[in-house]
């Protein structure tokens, strides 16, 4: 047997995401879909404009910072290669997230940043989904994918290994601008989710951990994306960013978590991403209805399981 056959982990992308936007007319559908291939594909949820304005206000927190090549247009996300090849292998991968500790920070004080996962088309979507009313986590992840030439790509994993709580929590991933497959999209490995949990490895890319693919029957879905397309999947679902191979370009995205309101959530995912407090992020917000949303919540908080992350040797 090849070594893509026995581990898919190395085969290429096969299969083009499938566009659910005709079923959010009908639930029953959209339930079977998303239980068949473990994601759901929206093409322009959202309008251009919003997520180019996003997109704008993190590209400025770049710029300000040095990073960006000011002899393109700031929304073309041209990076300043020199400015960030002298960024340390530890700042370009620091948490996943693409850039250092203190521009993160800048990052996650974004009111319209954090307000994305409010949108109400979105939540509707879940709402549906879950045949109940969905809650958005607050602990919204940003990624401002830096040309490093020590980047980390995002290695084949499932979310519910780093999250936990309920296995009916949903990743969108939303590209915040453009992204064609040769700036590093997401892709899922179709069906992966009703392989259960899988055992992990170690890895160098965001997480620390790659879900364990030997002999598993599926195939790699993907796409290039436009700015407002949004995927989602479930929590067991396997999934990976592809290898930048756009020299001097900034791939921008961000992963907005929801769930049935009433499965149990693990503590951390009320918490910011990063070392910081609420307060601090909150400083300067106009919507009120963005913060400490989820005290008014009747949640039940589980304890995070160590035990689970156990890893083991990848024996393809």
């Amino acid at each position: 047997m090849s070594q893509s056959l026995s581990n898919p982990d190395l085969k290429p992308v096969t299969r083009t995401f499938k566009d659910s936007t005709t079923l959010l007319q009908d639930a029953e559908a959209l339930r079977d879909r998303a239980q068949k291939d473990g994601y759901l594909f929206f093409k322009g949820l959202f309008p251009r404009e919003l997520i180019l304005e996003v997109r704008r206000q993190l590209l400025t927190i770049l710029d300000a910072n040095g990073l960006l090549d000011r002899s393109h247009p700031l929304l073309s996300g041209a990076a300043n290669q020199a400015a960030v090849d002298s960024l340390s292998e530890e700042e370009a991968n620091w948490n996943g997230v693409g850039v250092p500790l203190h521009i993160y920070k800048e990052v996650q004080r974004l009111e319209a940043f954090h307000g994305l996962a409010h949108e109400a088309k979105l939540l509707s979507i879940f709402t549906t989904l879950f045949g109940e009313r969905a809650i958005a986590h607050p602990r919204n992840i940003g990624r401002l994918m830096l040309p490093h030439k020590m980047a980390h790509p995002t290695p084949s994993h499932q979310d519910f290994i780093h999250i936990q709580g309920s296995y009916e929590t949903w990743t969108t991933w939303v590209p915040l601008g453009d992204v064609p497959r040769t700036l590093g999209g997401l892709t899922i490995l179709e069906g992966s989710h009703r392989a259960g949990l899988l055992g992990v490895t170690a890895n160098s890319g965001a997480g620390g951990l790659e879900s364990i693919l030997c002999g598993l029957g599926c195939e790699w879905a993907g796409g290039d994306y436009e700015a407002g397309d949004v995927i989602a999947f479930n929590s067991l679902t396997v999934h990976k960013a592809l290898r930048n191979q756009t020299p001097g370009r900034i791939r921008l995205s961000c992963d907005l978590r929801f769930q049935p309101a009433s499965e149990p959530i693990e503590a951390s995912s009320l918490l910011p991403h990063g070392p910081y407090t609420w307060d601090e992020l909150y400083m300067g917000w106009e919507r009120k209805d963005l913060q400490y949303y989820w005290t008014e919540e009747k949640l039940q908080q589980v304890s995070f399981d160590e035990s689970i992350r156990w890893q083991k040797d990848k024996i393809c």
